[in-house]
């Protein structure tokens, strides 16, 4: 269920949560399953779940309302695009480079490719 990596497991649930809210499978205003009903689901300790729901929280991304639960920020979508869009730009972008230096793929035919990408429809 999780990735064997240096990636702490409240932080990969983390982005299990983020993932659905750029999908659109949880939207602004949303509850979200209290503590205990996600660790069940994604069988973990709910300790675990604490971390993830509080990390979430200091980003702004989910509101906690006590005695009732987690809710999505109105502003989550956004904010979560902007961590993602920050986090690629400032690290895995230059795996994608090297990558690419790697295979010989140049610029243009990148281009091409993403320009191509973006004219399809959305899978």
């Amino acid at each position: 269920m999780f990735k064997e990596n240096s990636k702490a497991i409240y932080l990969q649930i983390a982005d299990r949560i983020q993932d659905d809210i750029l999908s659109g499978a949880i939207a602004p205003g949303d509850r979200l399953p209290s503590v205990r009903e996600y660790a069940a689901r994604v069988q973990v300790n709910p300790n675990t779940m604490v971390r993830a729901y509080e990390y979430l929280a200091s980003l702004d991304i989910i509101r906690n309302k006590r005695g009732i639960g987690y809710f999505l920020a109105e502003e989550a979508p956004r904010l979560v695009r902007e961590l993602r869009a920050e986090e690629f730009l400032g690290s895995e972008i230059y795996e994608m480079f090297r990558r690419l230096r790697q295979l010989g793929i140049s610029p243009e035919l990148l281009k091409n490719k993403y320009e191509e990408y973006i004219a399809a429809p959305e899978q």
